[in-house]
């Protein structure tokens, strides 16, 4: 899992709510049994026309957001199914972070475990994201996780909350169980230490 300390990026503005996990990934590319080729899928039915062709109209698919790597989302982002094939297509894509005013919590989870940072903000701070992205389309905007904010071209900062094991792990680049694996030697010491105590 590659490590999360900062993003710099434009924003792909996608300001639908209750974006559902069907949407992000629909369920047709659910048969794959690992990420390989996840991004195809990515809002595949927004993104193709049925002849499989992209539809230019679609923020995707648009040249100037081709190597961005934050989506603003409208609220209740990633609701509907269980699937952590949506955190694996977006990732896939290229998207590293997703700013929304709130998010299913099973989507959250999967996101954070596999690498995804979801961002929760007020109405006001999204609504002015928003405007951004309206009217300075290829500006940049920074995530500093380490200090949780988010800084803005005009250098203001927005401070977000997220759960301290979560970041530790996502400045770290490692999962749940990668972050017990990265004490390894310290288990297997204690173990022997008990072990002569038997």
């Amino acid at each position: 899992m590659e490590k999360i300390v900062t993003i710099t990026s434009k924003i792909i503005p996608l300001p639908r709510n209750s974006i559902d996990t069907d949407q992000i990934i629909p369920a047709r590319y659910l048969k794959a049994v690992d990420k390989e080729g996840m991004a195809n899928g990515l809002f595949a039915d927004w993104r193709y026309n049925p002849d499989g062709t992209p539809k230019a109209d679609f923020v995707l698919n648009q040249p100037r957001y081709q190597d961005a790597k934050i989506l603003l989302a409208g609220d209740n982002f990633g609701c509907g199914s269980s699937r952590e094939h949506a955190p694996w297509a977006l990732i896939g894509w290229g998207i590293r972070a997703v700013i929304s005013t709130s998010f299913a919590d099973i989507f959250k989870n999967n996101a954070l475990k596999n690498g995804l940072l979801p961002i929760a903000v007020d109405q006001s701070t999204f609504q002015s994201l928003l405007d951004l992205t309206q009217e300075l389309p290829d500006a940049e905007i920074t995530i500093d996780l380490e200090k949780q904010r988010i800084i803005l071209p005009d250098a203001k900062t927005i401070a977000f909350e997220i759960e301290p094991f979560a970041r530790r792990c996502l400045l770290m680049g490692v999962d749940q169980l990668g972050y017990i694996l990265s004490f390894e030697k310290q288990i297997f010491a204690y173990e022997e230490k008990m072990a002569q105590l038997l």
